[in-house]
């Protein structure tokens, strides 16, 4: 009979194959498995059998989860709010009399001005990132960028007051607004979508009995799934601020439509302060990043070998990295390999920001605000989130199907090339119906737009919607999970910068965005989305099968610890008191 099994050295509990009479107990975990069966008890880790055959479930959520979750809540419905009314704010003026309006820039204009904040708000994240991962941890980054924010919401609100529209100040401080709220965007964004995961300090997978008597696995990478799932739930619940902001900008005033979003943003700063006993959080690491910079120098000089960075292959060399953090980095790797393809889906992502707006605008709105209708794709991810997380995926887990990142975010992109498909059927049907057919968009149709229903729009918005669900939130899943252990932020900073890229690329195609163009702007893209699916699949599939032995390197990374642990600049407070 073989004995049972504990590896102390390494926290972990191997079940034995063979049978004994006495029990035996586990000192590091106080884990009792009994050897006389093949069963490992709760709290134990399961062994392969178990791993294949038991359903795998998420973990329960912190509350300081709910919290992180709200403050990004708040800051969502501040960034959504200002920025639906942006392309009637920058595109018509403001004696335009079909369409509310300010500054008066024409339809590219606006395009080109909104996709310009766009990629300015998802590069800042990686100095946000770098910041807060060398020198001052996540939470006072954040809380240092969202004094900046406030400043830039300021700003634009004063900006946007009807003096200031009369006497041109407006394009000035729409401008000077940009830049200062894209700072503090950078700070924020790289850094929150990582504190939320943090909360989640289990990162073994242990078995469960629940109370219907079924053994389950709690799967530490179904609980960060689960966590993501609802950080992107609260940012579409935040993005409903639009349906209020245009609103506001039709029947009372730009300069109202931006001081809501501005009072709730400094209710979300308010939870953010007083949830600080409550966060946990991973210690700034100093020099992490030129340590990073020398791993994959070497990797370079060495035709692609990492490994040869490791110190286990330089003996007598003496290097500030351990063979483990070289082993994140090549997960690091393998993940930004996965974010190359995602600016093609941030580009199809932006026409529902932009010129999804303006064909709304050139179509019968029967008194329905034109900007109003990008709401149906947060709606769509409100209502599908949890029919996804509490139906769809545990259904498929119980048939034995796995949807694993790369399967969920290929899927993502085919519901993006199908939205703008879509798009493209609508826009042809704009074109052939009166009264100004092909140029509904010109100075010379003086009607409310060509006769067909805005309300015609509703599926590209949907389509748009399922593709965030597997694409979008899969992403920041994957750059959570990926990244080494003390470069959380940085790494979900390279993942947002896609969307950086993808607004550069729509700002090259906004030329391209006006009649009679736009029918095969969309046809366009709806092609380079199916084919970035395509191959995206065929290169990354392989991934699929390693996800776990990925995941499993995170049991071995820097602990998170309390926010209070740190002071103002960073510091871990227990080493500045010695």
């Amino acid at each position: 009979m073989d004995a049972a099994k504990a590896e102390s050295d390494k926290g972990s509990h191997e079940d034995s194959v063979g049978g004994a009479e006495l029990p035996h107990y586990s000192d590091e975990k106080n884990v009792i498995t009994l050897e006389s069966s093949n069963s490992t008890l709760d709290g134990g880790e399961p062994t392969e059998e178990e791993s294949r055959t038991l359903r795998k479930v998420s973990d329960k959520l912190p509350w300081s989860m709910f919290l992180v979750a709200i403050v990004e809540l708040c800051e969502r419905f501040a960034s959504y709010g200002v920025s639906g009314p942006f392309q009637n704010y920058i595109q018509n003026s403001k004696n335009d009399p079909k369409l509310p309006g300010a500054i008066g820039l024409g339809q590219t204009g606006a395009t080109g001005l909104v996709n310009f904040f766009q990629f300015f708000c998802y590069i800042t994240p990686l100095l946000g990132g770098f910041i807060a991962d060398q020198y001052l941890g996540r939470y006072y980054t954040i809380l240092y960028g969202a004094v900046v924010y406030v400043i830039g919401l300021l700003i634009l609100f004063a900006t946007a007051l009807p003096t200031a529209i009369d006497n041109n100040a407006s394009l000035g401080g729409l401008i000077a607004a940009m830049i200062v709220i894209g700072l503090g965007t950078g700070a924020i964004k790289s850094n929150v979508s990582t504190l939320i995961a943090e909360q989640i300090q289990n990162t073994n997978a242990v078995i469960r009995t629940l109370k219907s008597g079924e053994r389950v696995i709690v799967d530490p990478a179904i609980t960060v799934q689960r966590v993501y799932m609802i950080f992107y739930l609260c940012i579409n619940i935040g993005s409903l601020s639009a349906i209020a902001t245009t609103e506001l900008e039709l029947h009372v005033g730009f300069w109202a439509a931006y001081l809501l979003p501005m009072c709730m943003f400094i209710i979300g700063f308010f939870v953010l302060i007083v949830g600080k006993n409550k966060y946990v959080s991973r210690p700034p690491q100093g020099s992490v990043m030129p340590q990073a910079i020398k791993v994959c120098w070497i990797g370079l000089k060495n035709r692609g070998n990492i490994d040869v960075a490791k110190p286990s292959h330089q003996p007598g060399a003496t290097v500030p990295w351990d063979d483990h953090f070289v082993d994140e980095i090549k997960r690091a790797l393998i993940a930004c390999k996965i974010f190359v393809y995602f600016p093609i889906y941030w580009v199809v992502y932006s026409q529902m920001l932009t010129n999804f707006i303006s064909q709304a605008g050139t179509m019968e709105l029967h008194g329905i605000p034109n900007d109003i209708m990008q709401n149906i794709d947060p709606l769509t991810i409100i209502i599908f989130i949890p029919i996804m997380d509490r139906v769809v995926y545990p259904f498929l887990r119980k048939m034995g199907i796995l949807m694993r990142p790369i399967t969920r975010i290929t899927f993502g992109f085919f519901f993006a090339s199908l939205a703008m498909a879509y798009a493209a059927i609508v826009q042809k049907l704009i074109y052939r119906s009166p009264p100004c057919y092909s140029f509904p968009s010109s100075d010379a149709c003086e009607s409310g737009g060509n006769k067909v229903h805005v309300a015609v729009q509703t599926p590209a918005y949907l389509l748009i919607g399922l593709s965030e669900i597997f694409a979008s939130i899969t992403g920041l899943e994957y750059a959570f999970t990926k990244a080494p252990t003390s470069m959380k932020s940085f790494v979900m900073a390279l993942f947002l910068l896609t969307t950086a890229f993808g607004s550069a690329l729509a700002i090259a195609l906004s030329p391209t965005a006006k009649d009679p163009k736009l029918l095969w702007m969309y046809t366009g893209l709806a092609v380079a989305a199916f084919l970035a699916g395509c191959l995206f699949w065929f290169l990354f599939s392989k991934y699929n099968k390693t996800e776990e032995q990925m995941n499993a390197l995170d049991k071995e990374g820097v602990a998170a610890v309390a926010a209070t642990e740190f002071d103002p600049i960073g510091r871990r407070k227990s080493e500045t008191n010695v």
